[in-house]
């Protein structure tokens, strides 16, 4: 039990540092979309070489798990992207909301890619969350944000792919720390022609904000890889559903935004049915 609870206590951790790197991606302002992917890897991979460094860790990949780290990275790095492009066009809670439907997407992936049959319950659910994502798109000819959203709904489609050749490259014995050091260096090398050719200045305090946004990435992703170490994903998953609880709240009290009706119906929606197939997996294994 004590060990779920600081499971828990650091994925909370987790969404608040997440939540704050879109917070901030949205505040560094009217910045292209690429150079602010730029600078948050960078900084993500400055972090993860420092740290493999410290651990004195071995950077090996082998021809059983290379192309499942280059489909990672690819998947990755463009859902980021698209990720971002939504963030600085759409409310701030719906562009996360969107992108936390990757789990979702993993359950279809998975399919094809690692030949897992989903549950009934996964079906329903997952067909049940698309549904809560329509109300957030709002796919109508008069909607300007359609795009956008679309675009962050892709976002998390990448994420949900990138996960599931994250789990077939750690299971055929890839390292995470060469996982994360792969994805941040593909990242920075995709992004960095399209920063030189389209780079905008930056002020000092829009650099000091990205580097806040890289920081806030960093924190969550080492208290989430933390969270995982005391307590498996199915104890944890849920609360990673905070993240678009934070974000609301830093759009309503520091940007001024306020989510549609519809928007907090799909939130509902999704949220609601992620809680209930968090409930069912943990009954049916009487944890």
């Amino acid at each position: 039990m004590k060990d779920s609870i600081k499971g828990i206590v650091c994925i909370v951790i987790a969404a608040v540092g997440f939540s704050f790197m879109t917070f901030f991606v949205r505040l560094s302002g009217d910045l292209p979309t690429m150079q602010k992917a730029f600078f948050r890897n960078a900084f993500a991979l400055i972090i993860a070489v420092a740290t493999m460094l410290i651990k004195r860790e071995r950077f090996i990949i082998t021809k059983e798990f290379g192309t499942d780290i280059l489909f990672r990275c690819l998947f990755g790095t463009t859902g980021l992207i698209a990720n971002f492009y939504a963030i600085d066009r759409l409310v701030l809670a719906d562009s996360n909301m969107l992108n936390k439907l990757s789990p979702f997407f993993a359950i279809l992936i998975s399919i094809p890619l690692l030949k897992e049959k989903p549950s009934k319950n996964d079906i329903i659910a997952t067909i049940i969350a698309f549904t809560g994502a329509l109300f957030i798109i709002r796919p109508t000819p008069g909607n300007m944000e359609l795009v956008p959203a679309l675009i962050g709904l892709y976002g998390g489609f990448g994420a949900g792919t990138a996960y599931v050749f994250v789990r077939r490259a750690t299971g055929k014995g890839a390292a995470t720390p060469v996982i994360v050091i792969c994805f941040s260096l593909f990242s920075c090398m995709l992004t960095l022609p399209f920063m030189i050719t389209g780079y905008v200045h930056m002020t000092p305090l829009q650099l000091f904000i990205l580097i806040a946004a890289g920081l806030s990435a960093a924190i969550g992703q080492f208290a989430i890889t933390t969270a995982y170490k005391y307590a498996p994903a199915k104890k944890l998953s849920v609360f990673d559903y905070l993240q678009v609880i934070f974000a609301a709240l830093w759009g309503i009290l520091f940007l001024h935004e306020v989510p549609t009706a519809l928007s907090i119906i799909g939130y509902v929606i999704i949220i609601g049915v992620a809680v209930i197939r968090w409930r069912v997996t943990l009954m049916k294994e009487n944890i």
